[in-house]
């Protein structure tokens, strides 16, 4: 498990999400915002959403491949999943993000 310290105790107070990394969730209109964690090694093997997924790296990194092509994510930058594309991910550093599922359906 990785460590979730950096998180205030309201986020770390949040119902958990059940998947394959740590991280608290916080339901929202048309979207879900969670506060993950992943340890070192992790790696997330290719998967699809039915969500659209957007999420900012606040420490460690993301490595995220989608479409063959691998890019780096650090602190403080964000990225971008449409629905229903292929992609994988891991983490070779302690990382943490927020993400945010959006419903595909939703209306802005």
């Amino acid at each position: 498990m990785a460590d979730n310290e950096h998180f205030p105790d309201l986020i770390k107070a949040l119902p958990p999400f059940s998947g394959p990394f740590d991280a608290h969730r916080l339901s929202a209109s048309n979207c879900e915002v969670l506060f993950a964690s992943y340890p070192a090694g992790t790696e997330i093997e290719p998967h699809t959403h039915e969500t659209e997924n957007c999420g900012v790296i606040t420490r460690g990194e993301l490595l995220l491949t989608v479409d063959g092509k691998e890019t780096r994510y650090g602190p403080g930058d964000w990225y971008h999943l449409p629905a229903g594309r292929t992609h994988s991910a891991r983490f070779e550093t302690e990382t943490a993000e927020i993400e945010f599922w959006f419903d595909a359906g939703r209306t802005t």
